[in-house]
């Protein structure tokens, strides 16, 4: 594990680790239980979502870009090697993330722009929390910059602008070809084959940005700051463009839908004032509780907004097999 230099933090409790693994599993459960009573097309899609979790995990830990502590449940050889819970939560993020988007109606990009969003808040709300926990280590040696005050509180831009490609990708592509091979069909084949389509070209972007785009762009002086800054309000213009072309479903989004993010922004900010990381820095601290906040307007806002939106979809029309199938 690369060591935190500089740092003033041991590395937290086990129970802190134990507890956030249980816990993603136990939300894996409820999503299991949830999509096994849907149409095919939501469990492959929940599946497939934690596949790529892990298949992303390994190559980022292969390529050396951070290392993680040691959990219950591990895959792979240390120091090579990603906990379970990790892809799971990958996949659970982005399923309930759908969950919530689906039941609001958007139209295909402004949905995966909502998902992506809404995957982004919590990485950011639970990311400089668990780095000072060393739940993961960014590797900050030899670069002369402070591993709690570099780019983001230590967190580099690079991995939200990962997060927005590997949410973005999966939930876009997910849903077009949904429509395109399913429809309203129920074909247990057809299903599977959605997200392994969607791994498959969302791979093929993140590849290829990260192999091509980004290096030029890089030499221009885009580097991962500004485009990070770029994208994240391209996806807020691509949900309020959403949200007024918004075709809502007759029932509430799922309550998984808000208690997965819920439990990770009140997970990691009660960890953040117990084991004092909220004395470091001030800026921090605001970063840490604006984060919360937003989370909770983000889930709380569109539902009350919801009476005032236009009729369900028609029968004809179709709208997901998150919400079909009931």
């Amino acid at each position: 594990m690369h060591n935190l230099t500089g740092a003033p933090y041991a590395v937290a409790p086990f129970g802190y680790f134990l507890f956030t693994e249980l816990g993603v599993y136990a939300f894996l459960i409820a999503c299991l239980v949830h999509a096994g009573k849907r149409r095919d097309g939501a469990l492959p899609c929940l599946l497939g979502g934690i596949t790529f979790g892990l298949l992303l995990e390994f190559f980022e830990v292969l390529s050396g870009s951070y290392s993680y502590g040691h959990f219950w449940l591990m895959l792979g050889r240390a120091p090579m090697d990603v906990p379970l819970f990790v892809g799971v939560a990958w996949g659970v993020i982005m399923y309930t993330a759908r969950l919530f988007s689906d039941a609001l109606g958007l139209p295909t990009f402004g949905a995966a722009a909502l998902d992506t969003l809404l995957a982004l808040g919590i990485d950011i709300s639970m990311d400089t929390v668990a780095y000072r926990m060393h739940f993961w280590n960014w590797d900050w040696n030899g670069t002369g910059r402070d591993p709690l005050t570099a780019n983001w509180f230590g967190i580099p831009y690079g991995n939200f602008v990962g997060w927005i490609t590997v949410v973005f990708c999966y939930s876009l592509f997910s849903r077009i070809f949904e429509r395109r091979l399913l429809g309203k069909r129920q074909n247990l084949l057809l299903a599977c084959s959605v997200p392994m389509l969607a791994v498959a070209t969302s791979l093929a972007v993140l590849c290829s940005t990260e192999i091509l785009m980004f290096p030029a762009l890089n030499r221009i002086g885009v580097t991962s700051g500004p485009r990070w800054l770029i994208l994240a309000l391209s996806l807020m213009v691509l949900t309020v463009l959403g949200w007024r072309r918004r075709n809502p479903s007759a029932e509430k989004p799922h309550r998984l839908a808000v208690w997965v993010p819920a439990w990770f922004h009140l997970l990691f900010a009660y960890c953040f004032v117990v084991l004092g990381f909220y004395r470091e820095n001030p800026w921090l601290t605001i970063a840490t509780a604006t984060s919360l906040l937003l989370g909770i307007a983000i889930h709380c806002f569109p539902i009350r907004m919801r009476s005032a939106s236009r009729e369900p979809a028609p029968d004809g029309e179709f709208v997901g097999p998150f919400l079909s199938g009931r």
